[in-house]
This record gives structure tokens, C-alpha cells and sequence, in this order.
């Protein structure tokens, strides 16, 4: 399907065209270059786009475009980070749909892909998403650029790790509907209080279109402050989570026998019931956001029930693998994405409802400042109570809970990500359940792909 013609991305970026052309793609990574994309030529710190042209053309790339002279089909432009940033703008102001915005401490990821899910269940081939994690300064308009002409739905991802960074961001997704799923301590680093990240994510409000909605989380403890910094910016403002007096509540929730949850909830003076296959007590609360911003865009909520009931796991957040061991199998919890103090006790708390010997490999959480010492002492309640049998601690920051967990579980502290996948593959038995959680930086996920390596094809 073609996505953009070459006169339209040189009138959105004020470029000019070397010749006529149309594209059905856009990326900046040269790796994920395939037939008939657009290839942005970003200049970064550590390297430069355009020493790719020849590799991206030979994969298949329509044209690029470029700040540099080339003989490949191209648009020319002074800035090519800039000229990303206006092809976002220009994707977005020619979408005539509904756009939802997502962001928080924890959540958004799996709140988007399912948002998604709904969306397009409900309008098959019409809802558009941002893929991956890609919510930062290029990841966002990329992800607008990336939307086709005919989307009917948008849902985008913002994150942030400093103040104004999302201001920036939701000036260009321009959302409808912006959701905060959670405020925990993530990026303490960088901020002085989780007030402070509160009042950074409530920064998604400041773009939303007129007679925007914003959806906050009725049990947070920032949730009266998210309140007050949406106001100036929404048209109404939309609670959600387990609170008697939220607007989308789960009033009942039971464990299902695959680990998932049903629940009952209720809005207004209607109630709906269904299955969220995604374990975890966290979900739930997702879930009531999710069925909020369905509700918000005037999409189907029973429709919306039936894909959270369908959702499979994510990649590095919540995955499934069963892994051949011994003569057996173990199953493997894929965390490895990132991990905060919220988020580790969230997936712990997964872990603590599976039979067999349970198995956690923590990674290190990062960006926390002069609190990681303590947040990662913390985490030895929700490690004891989880029930876990064995641990493996990897990274130097998880001293402090190497220590507090010292005499009270079986436990090894590991430098890395290589050393821990030899400690777990040698100590691997048959019913096991293995947590694998940590900061991306730690790299487990390399540790998972080691254990998918093993799963038949």
C-alpha cells in the first residue's frame, strides 16, 4: 500500500525531490530496511545514516531521505532529524480519525499493543500503533509517519525519562484521548520525588485536541494531582481502576484456571464481563483504562473484551515460552524488557501463583539515583513472598538485596548476563518456573533468546 509519494514528503519536510516516486514504508534503522521503504538518514552521536545508503538500497529502499549529495532516489533536506519530526506532523495532520496517547511509569507497552487489539477488532485493518517501544524523540514520529492515510484509529506510546519531554511529544501525536496507567518510582535518577514524575507524565494532557478526554488512575495516590494538571487541557476527565467510586471499576475479579483473570466491570449503569488472558493483578487495572479509551473513541466494548481475552504475551513483557529441560519442560516468564520497583513486584506476584520450583533471575534496575540502594533492598518482601525458591542476582546494584536476603532463600549474585544464563541452564529442572526481569541495559533478554533457542521449531 503506498504510504507517501515523493512530492508529499517534500512538501512536508520542505526538501526537494531528486525524482518521482512513492514509498510503502519508513524507518531509520538501516537492519529493518525492506522493499519499497523510505529510509531516513538521521545523523546520531555515534553514527551516521548515511554511510548505509548502499546497504539499504540493496534490501530493497524506494529512496531516502538524505542531507548529504547521493545518486540514489531521494528527498534533500538541511536536517534529517527534522524532516522526520515534520513527516510526523504531516501523518498526523492528514489522519481524520480518533488518536489515543499512552503513558506512565508502568504499563504502556502492553496498554498500547491492547488498545491496538481492540481497536482493530473492532475496525479491522484501520487501527494504526506505534511498534515496539518506540515512544522517545524519534520513536514517536516515526511511529506517525509510519500511519497510513486511511487509519481510522492511532495509538501512541510516549515515554520520558526527564521533565518536558513529553510536552514535546504530545505536541505532535496530538491525542484525543491521553491515558496515564500508573506513577511509580521509574528514572528516580532524574527526578526529585514521584510527585515530580507524576507531574511530568500529567505533561500528555497539554496535547490533547479540544474536547479532549484524559484517563487517570482513580487509585493512585498522584491521582487528585494528574487531575488538576489535566483540567486546563480536557474536556472531561475519565477515572479508572478498583476504587468504589472510579468510572470504569472492576467490581469482581477471579483467577482463571490458565492464569488469567475474569472480571466483571462496571460503567455508568452498565456492566461487562470478560477474560484478560495476560496474568497479574496489574492487568486488571489496564484493562479498565483500556475498555475507558475504547469507550472514549466510541468503539465496542464487548469487541474489546473478546481480544483482551485473546492477547497473547509480548515479547519481553510477559512472553510464555516452554523450554525443553531434562525430560521435561520449564516455563519461562520473558520480563526481560525493563524493570522498575513497581513493575518487579507486579511480575513477582505472576511468578507466586505458578506451581513447580520457582525461579527468579533479577536483573538490576537502573535510573534510580540515590535511591537504588534502598528500592532494591525493598525488593526482598515481594521476593520471600512470591514463594521464590531460587534467585539469581545480576548486576553490582543488586548488592543491597543480595544482602537483605542473605540466610532467608537460596540465592547466587552474578556480574552479568552471560554468567547468569550459565548458573540458571545448569541448574534448569523439569516444572520449573523462571522469572527472567530486568533494566534492558542488563541484557537478559539475550539469556531468553538462549532458552528460546531451544524451544522446537
Amino acid at each position: 500500500m503506498m504510504l507517501w509519494t515523493s512530492d508529499e514528503i517534500a512538501l512536508a519536510t520542505g526538501g526537494t525531490a531528486s525524482e518521482p516516486f512513492e514509498v510503502s514504508g519508513v524507518t531509520f534503522d538501516s537492519r529493518e530496511v525492506g522493499p519499497g521503504d523510505l529510509f531516513l538518514a538521521l545523523k546520531g552521536e555515534s553514527t551516521d545514516g548515511h554511510r548505509f545508503l548502499d546497504q539499504t538500497f540493496a534490501q530493497g529502499a524506494a529512496a531516502a531521505i538524505v542531507s548529504q549529495t547521493t545518486t540514489y532516489p531521494h528527498i534533500f533536506v538541511e536536517d534529517t532529524t527534522a524532516a522526520l519530526d515534520a513527516l510526523g506532523v504531516a501523518a498526523r495532520g492528514r489522519m481524520g480519525g480518533k488518536v489515543i496517547g499512552v503513558t506512565g511509569s508502568v504499563g504502556k507497552t502492553g496498554t498500547k499493543e491492547a488498545l491496538f487489539a481492540a481497536l482493530d477488532r473492532n475496525d479491522p485493518g484501520c487501527a494504526h500503533r506505534s511498534v515496539k517501544s518506540y515512544n522517545n524523540h524519534t520513536g514517536v514520529p516515526l511511529s506517525l509517519a509510519r500511519m497510513p492515510r486511511t487509519a481510522r484509529f492511532g495509538v501512541f506510546e510516549m515515554g520520558m525519562n526527564h521533565a518536558g519531554e513529553l510536552a514535546q511529544l504530545t505536541r505532535l501525536v496530538r491525542p484525543h484521548v491521553a491515558i496515564v496507567t500508573t506513577i511509580a518510582p521509574a528514572h528516580m535518577g532524574f527526578f526529585a520525588s514521584e510527585a515530580a514524575i507524576a507531574d511530568a507524565k500529567s505533561e500528555i494532557f497539554q496535547g490533547l485536541e479540544p474536547g479532549g478526554i484524559a484517563i487517570v488512575p482513580f487509585d493512585s495516590p498522584h491521582r487528585d494531582r494528574l487531575i488538576a494538571a489535566a483540567k486546563p487541557h480536557a474536556d472531561r476527565i475519565v477515572t479508572f481502576g478498583m476504587g468504589e467510586d472510579a468510572d470504569f471499576r472492576a467490581v469482581e475479579t477471579m483467577r482463571t484456571r490458565t492464569g488469567g483473570t475474569f472480571v466483571t466491570a462496571r460503567f455508568g449503569d452498565r456492566e461487562l464481563s470478560f477474560t484478560i488472558s495476560q496474568p497479574g493483578a496489574h492487568w486488571v487495572s489496564n484493562a479498565m483504562a483500556i475498555l475507558a479509551a475504547v469507550d472514549a473513541v466510541g468503539g465496542d466494548l464487548e469487541l474489546a473484551g473478546l481480544a483482551l481475552a485473546e492477547m497473547g504475551g509480548l515479547a519481553g513483557r510477559g512472553a510464555r515460552l516452554l523450554v525443553p529441560t531434562g525430560d521435561g519442560e520449564a516455563l519461562v516468564i520473558d520480563e526481560s524488557y525493563n524493570a522498575n520497583p513497581a513493575s518487579m513486584r507486579a511480575t513477582l506476584e505472576v511468578l507466586a501463583h505458578e506451581p513447580g520450583r520457582k525461579v527468579a533471575v533479577l536483573g538490576e534496575m537502573r535510573e534510580l539515583g540515590e535511591h537504588s540502594d534502598a528500592f532494591h533492598a525493598e525488593l526482598s518482601g515481594p521476593v520471600e513472598a512470591a514463594g521464590v525458591d531460587y534467585a539469581i542476582l545480576v548486576g553490582d546494584a543488586m548488592a543491597p538485596l543480595a544482602q537483605a536476603l542473605e540466610g532467608r532463600i537460596d540465592f547466587v549474585h552474578v556480574p552479568d548476563a552471560a554468567t547468569a544464563r550459565a548458573r540458571l541452564e545448569s541448574v534448569l529442572a523439569p516444572g520449573d518456573a523462571v522469572l527472567i526481569k530486568g533494566s534492558n541495559g542488563v541484557r537478559l533478554s539475550t539469556l531468553v533468546a538462549a532458552l528460546a533457542e531451544r524451544v522446537p521449531a
